[in-house]
């Protein structure tokens, strides 16, 4: 249910970015960039299957927000937000195949005061890989075992030759695909890209006429909220206990929303995750002979609670966030990582992971990003908003959970500065 969720929720959000502003744009906002990308799709294992070039076609449909009024435009430099569409050959379509990919994006303009040639583009979305591992057809593909994926990338763009309605441009970027760990093995894709695309729109004339060259005056915004989130997500435990459970969520957390685009804030997670409870209820593999104890309380030790720090980038209804944390208590990541990190031969262990120092810096470290949408946009700062989320969890950098989430947001204290002349 979860990681199906939040598929459908990147689509609709999507959808939402290409035409964010409440208010009826004009036709000639509007942008269409075909790009065409080639690059190297990097081994995921030892034996991986031999790759040639790679190759991409993506279509990005979006819209500008010159002429935007609302407070996230004006602090990001107003960038350009929509969906892509792409289709990429990873350069073994045998053995590793295609990739049909839908992505919302934010782009966002780099050193505007000195050029606008230089732009930042990141999206995340999700992908359908045609062809996946398997144990006895594909067995050195260790990248992805689904069909449906999490997809993300991230590219500097430089505008070689800028026309009043097209612009040429170069890209160097990195692009990433992988399941979030709904199944194993999931080492994930990765590739290293360089792109040449048309970015076809009147953008110039569009700027002439627009908000940014009028020198309105500013005003500085801070606000105080508070937030409650309940969310469920799914996950294996290993290649051998590679059946997808749930994983139960709860958090609290608040802070401070600036210029009501940029909100930072922290707070504590509990989780509950089902194969650790049943891994202990049943006295799977390693719970007799490591931790005895477990099956006194095994609703206690198949859970998880911690701290985190949350940094939010604020788009109208559109919410990306970035949440790093620290584990307080997470005793069954001991089992955990000794069954994922280990070898196994016809489905019995033969080694298990090692408890390095590897490991305790992973038990340790939690990470979550994703992307949110918020009933109410989130440019009116009303005290009550809802809000819909889908995350990938980590330990550190390696995929935990895929997570739905509902939550709440209380906002108070608005407050107004003086107003200050924008640059």
């Amino acid at each position: 249910m979860g990681y199906k969720g939040s598929y459908l929720l990147l689509f609709f959000i999507g959808i939402q970015l290409y035409g964010q502003s409440e208010k009826k744009r004009d036709q000639g906002s509007f942008f269409i960039t075909p790009e065409i990308l080639i690059g190297k799709t990097m081994e995921a294992n030892t034996g991986f299957p031999e790759t040639k070039l790679q190759k991409s076609f993506f279509l990005s449909l979006g819209s500008y927000s010159w002429q935007s009024e609302q407070r996230w435009a004006i602090e990001l430099g107003y960038p350009k937000t929509g969906i892509s569409l792409g289709v990429t050959d990873f350069g073994n379509i045998e053995k590793i195949g295609m990739a049909y990919t839908l992505m919302p994006f934010v782009e966002i303009g780099l050193f505007r005061q000195k050029s606008h040639r230089w732009n930042v583009n990141i999206g995340m979305g999700a992908s359908y890989i045609d062809t996946q591992y398997d144990v006895d057809s594909n067995p050195l593909n260790l990248a992805v075992t689904t069909k449906v994926n999490w997809s993300f990338r991230s590219f500097l763009y430089y505008d070689v030759l800028r026309k009043e309605t097209m612009k040429w441009r170069l890209g160097l970027g990195y692009s990433h695909f992988s399941n979030g760990h709904t199944r194993l093995p999931n080492q994930g894709l990765n590739s290293f890209l360089v792109s040449l695309s048309t970015n076809i729109g009147n953008e110039l004339l569009y700027q002439e006429n627009s908000t940014i060259n009028r020198k309105p005056e500013r005003k500085r915004y801070t606000e105080n909220y508070f937030s409650f989130r309940a969310g469920i997500g799914q996950n294996v435990l290993s290649r051998v206990f590679n059946d997808k459970k749930e994983v139960y969520s709860v958090a609290l957390s608040g802070g401070k929303i600036i210029n009501k685009t940029f909100k930072f804030g922290g707070g504590m997670y509990y989780r509950l995750y089902e194969h650790y409870y049943d891994h202990i209820n049943e006295n799977k593999q390693l719970i007799e002979e490591q931790v005895p104890e477990y099956r006194e309380n095994p609703y206690r030790y198949a859970t998880n609670f911690g701290f985190f720090g949350s940094a939010e980038l604020l788009i109208g209804h559109v919410g990306v966030e970035f949440d790093l944390g620290i584990n307080v208590y997470k005793p069954f990541y001991k089992i955990d990582w000794q069954l994922s990190q280990g070898y196994f031969f016809e489905g019995d262990y033969v080694k298990l992971g090692e408890l390095d120092s590897y490991f305790k810096v992973k038990r340790t470290i939690s990470s979550r990003l994703g992307i949110k949408y918020y009933l109410i946009n989130t440019n009116r700062s009303v005290k009550n908003n809802i809000f819909v989320s889908a995350h990938i969890n980590a330990n550190l950098g390696q995929a935990d959970f895929s997570e739905f989430s509902l939550g709440y947001v209380y906002q108070f204290n608005l407050k107004e500065s003086k107003k200050v002349k924008s640059n």
